[in-house]
């Protein structure tokens, strides 16, 4: 196709892709689901499993294949745009306290899943029919463990924030352990893939450009007083276009090094100056994130094919999978709360939020897809994990709400250190 031709596709596509979204993000909220599951059952509703099983040509018409890197390019920018907002939001003052076990959470909540994913796929990878052919058992087994190891990190944060947790033990310990989380998860991936090229260039690019990322982080937050001075004399449209490039270098910076645009807009949200004026500019920026956003979880659709499951093994490694993945999170994340002291109802909402895989499980599979150390069967086996695990957070937290009132159990408790509550963005 023409860029001529393109564009008119684009408009109609992005036209039904939020149409779509939207209607299946209002049904899953009658159940008490986030909007971010409606958009990622959305995505695999337009892609072959669906849409293209049941109206073929119309998949094809709406999302042809020229068309896809588009999506994809466009998707990454509300991608990009929704991690420095979730970023801004974050409290590092909700951590104090709570480091010693967010730390052990963290850890377990990596380990324990890369372990169990291993093992998995050394047990009985090679017989589901599943592995990419020219791709080494030990690529697959350390991709499909680290890809289990990721947690939603953007959706815990939305989930804490819709159900006021922000203050309570177990939100606060979600958060910091969520966070670290993906920070080893995106450094593991590199040096996945790293193995998978073999060399170790990448693994050590990772490594030494995150030092640099920090290093630029700092600079960002030494100049703080300098920025908030410089904006009161600028005008919005200005300040909206330094922060749209700022936040594009680093993004830029982030995906060149192999940590990915995703953590490098979040970290830049992390330490970004705040103002009247700045976070007027941010306000300006976020609907960005919400509108766009939905794109990415209809290109991962689109690779999301269920039918290649219709096999006996590779539907068997897909139920193995989804028991690996809730045992390595939920079970290993609890277990390591209550080994931190922390009482049975916090862990068990902490293994709740830390089971969520979301976006974030779909960023590491598309990279591996792009990669070529994913099948499209891998692919889809490893979408049903994302979605299973998402999807049944918020049905978990409630059930858990619900199980222990009768007696008088529910943890609001505030953290221990004094808390800055969540400002309404």
């Amino acid at each position: 196709m023409s860029a001529t031709d393109l564009a008119p596709a684009f408009f109609l596509a992005v036209v039904v892709i939020l149409v779509v979204c939207r209607v299946v993000s209002r049904l899953l909220a009658l159940v008490g689901q986030p909007p971010v599951v409606g958009e990622m059952l959305a995505g695999v509703v337009l892609g072959p499993s669906v849409l293209g099983a049941l109206l073929p040509g119309v998949e094809s018409g709406l999302f042809p294949q020229d068309l896809r890197p588009v999506l994809y390019v466009v998707g990454q920018i509300g991608l990009v745009a929704f991690m420095f907002h979730v970023g801004w939001d974050f409290r590092v003052d909700r951590l104090r306290g709570v480091a010693r076990p967010a730390g052990l959470v963290s850890a377990a909540g990596v380990l324990v899943p890369v372990a169990l994913g291993v093992l998995l796929i050394v047990a009985v990878g090679e017989r589901t029919g599943a592995m990419a052919p020219d791709v080494s058992l030990t690529v697959s087994a350390l991709f499909v463990g680290v890809a289990l190891a990721v947690t939603a990190f953007p959706m815990l944060a939305r989930i804490i924030a819709e159900r006021n947790l922000a203050g309570t033990r177990h939100g606060s310990l979600s958060l910091g352990a969520g966070a670290v989380d993906d920070a080893v998860a995106w450094v593991l991936l590199a040096g996945v893939f790293s193995i998978a090229g073999g060399s170790a260039g990448l693994v050590s690019l990772a490594v030494g450009g995150g030092f640099g990322l920090l290093a630029i982080l700092a600079v960002v937050a030494k100049l703080r007083g300098r920025t908030v001075l410089a904006a009161e004399r600028a005008t919005p449209e200005s300040l909206l276009l330094v922060l749209v490039g700022v936040l594009f270098l680093v993004a830029w910076y982030a995906d060149e090094i192999g940590l990915y645009a995703v953590f490098g807009a979040f970290s830049l949200g992390l330490v970004f100056p705040r103002s009247r004026q700045l976070d007027r500019s941010v306000e300006t920026l976020e609907p960005v994130g919400r509108l766009f956003l939905p794109l990415f979880f209809t290109y991962s659709g689109l690779n999301t094919d269920f039918t290649l499951l219709g096999s006996g093994p590779v539907l068997l490694f897909t139920g193995g999978c989804v028991l690996v993945a809730i045992a390595g999170k939920f079970g290993a994340c609890w277990l390591a709360a209550r080994i931190a002291g922390e009482p049975n109802r916090v862990a068990l909402r902490v293994g709740a939020l830390m089971n969520a895989r979301g976006l974030m499980q779909l960023i590491a599979l598309n990279l591996g897809l792009a990669a070529g150390i994913v099948t499209q069967a891998m692919f889809s086996a490893l979408v049903v994990v994302a979605i299973v695990t998402t999807v049944m957070a918020t049905p978990l937290l409630t059930w858990i709400d619900h199980r222990e009132r009768p007696r008088g159990e529910r943890d609001d408790r505030p953290d221990p250190a004094p808390v800055v509550a969540a400002e309404s963005h």
